[in-house]
């Protein structure tokens, strides 16, 4: 495997995956500005409507064609929201070209459709389509609506908006129906043409590759060339906490007609030195990511008051949740129980076997995330936005090194911020 990093202009790179593992390539882009209440509904709906059309493809049905014409390449794309960046994300998938009889060179078509879908929209009278646009809105709007029916995703939302109050990591990635109706064809596609001259760009392209040929493909491409370079505006993944001053956790409480109660517990890890984030992330596997952790032991097997109990580590802003379904009656017996937990871990009651078992679970995850394209490719973005590359064996070696005082040392340093309580 080669992994090959060029800055094509300012803030605008291409990252070539060298790999013989897939029988595919796989083309990324991804565009990064930092979350803002004014713009993130009009991030969300951009790539839904690019996916309709460009000025070579008017329609979303020649869109399919030029992609089945491709051997049955598959196309997608959506919004996320990395630490405190909403990202804009673009996927092109196609089968190998050492795997087509006549050689097609689909790498090069490929490139050139996926840069066309997000470069060179389809634009009537200097705007969107009005029709794609407003279908794309109601397709948001139901997206928003339906946020709401996974009560486990919109309970941890909800933590997460609670105790990022007034802060842009507390905003919805899909944005907010409110905003729709300020939204047109014509506002839509001036804050497009603003949005692709300051957002900093990073086309991925992995598979069994000419690291040089794919380069030039998108060094020459006509979008490319037109992009102008602009200065990185990306928010850096430091791994910084929220570090709150409140003495007491804020304790949030929503009704609604369900039948199994909702707990997150939200905390801060005011943990900051050179990397924290791997003993973070081996602390958060013995307290609750694993099925042999603590919570998981305690609270749902022993104590059998949850349905389900668990952590996990949000690395980008070293926070870490801990998330379990309830009986509405067993609320306060379960925080009971995680607080002790959390204080067992301060006081190193984990044993020697906890530590090498959580060190296994996480290496395994990191062989896991090699063997899926798709995976690979987003951890390697990750490290670009962290502004901290580290490869897959670094990753290894640095979790070995780690020792039970470096998990004593976290668990002393973490701090419940928000501890939000869906029930009827």
């Amino acid at each position: 495997m080669s992994y090959k990093v060029e800055e094509i202009k300012n803030s605008v790179k291409l990252h070539c995956i060298k790999t013989d593992k897939f029988k595919t390539n796989l083309i990324s882009v991804f565009l990064s500005v930092p979350l803002d209440r004014k713009t993130i509904t009009y991030n969300a709906i951009i790539p839904a409507v690019l996916r309709r059309g460009t000025k070579n493809l008017n329609s979303q049905e020649k869109i399919s064609i030029e992609l089945e014409n491709m051997y049955g390449a598959t196309f997608d794309c959506g919004v996320e929201k990395i630490g405190d960046n909403q990202i804009l994300k673009f996927y092109l998938e196609l089968i190998n070209d050492e795997f087509i009889e006549n050689n097609d060179n689909t790498l090069n078509r490929g490139i050139n459709l996926l840069l066309d879908i997000i470069f060179n929209p389809l634009v009537e009278n200097n705007q969107f389509k009005k029709e794609y646009v407003e279908t794309e809105k109601d397709n948001i709007k139901q997206i928003i609506e339906a946020k709401i029916d996974n009560k486990d995703r919109y309970a941890f939302d909800r933590c997460i908006e609670e105790m990022y109050k007034n802060k842009v990591y507390g905003l919805y990635k899909y944005g907010y129906v409110e905003d729709l109706n300020k939204i047109n064809e014509q506002n839509l596609y001036e804050y497009y043409k603003k949005l692709i001259n300051i957002a900093k760009i990073d086309i991925f392209v992995s598979g069994n590759i000419n690291q040089t040929q794919a380069l030039n493909y998108i060094k020459y491409n006509e979008n490319i060339q037109k992009l102008s370079p602009r200065i990185d505006i990306h928010i850096v993944n430091a791994e910084k906490t929220l570090e709150s001053d409140n003495n007491k956790p804020k304790v949030v409480t929503e009704k609604m007609d369900v039948t199994q109660g909702k707990l997150v517990i939200g905390t801060e890890v005011n943990l900051n030195e050179k990397d924290s984030k791997y003993k973070i992330s081996l602390y958060n596997v013995i307290l609750g990511e694993s099925a042999t952790s603590k919570l998981f032991q305690n609270v749902r097997e022993k104590a059998s008051l949850a349905y389900t109990a668990r952590s996990n580590y949000i690395k980008p802003k070293n926070n870490i949740y801990i998330r379990c379904g309830i009986e509405i009656q067993n609320f306060e017996k379960a925080v009971n129980i995680i607080y002790e937990q959390l204080e067992a871990m301060k006081n190193g009651e984990f044993t020697e076997e906890d530590i090498e078992n959580a060190k296994k679970y996480i290496i395994s995850g990191l062989k896991i995330t090699k063997e899926e394209q798709d995976s690979e490719l987003t951890y390697y973005f990750g490290q670009e936005l962290s502004d901290k590359f580290t490869t897959f064996e670094e990753y290894e070696e640095k979790i070995n090194k780690i020792t039970r005082e470096d998990i004593k040392k976290v668990a002393q340093n973490i701090k419940v911020n928000t501890i939000y309580f869906l029930r009827n």
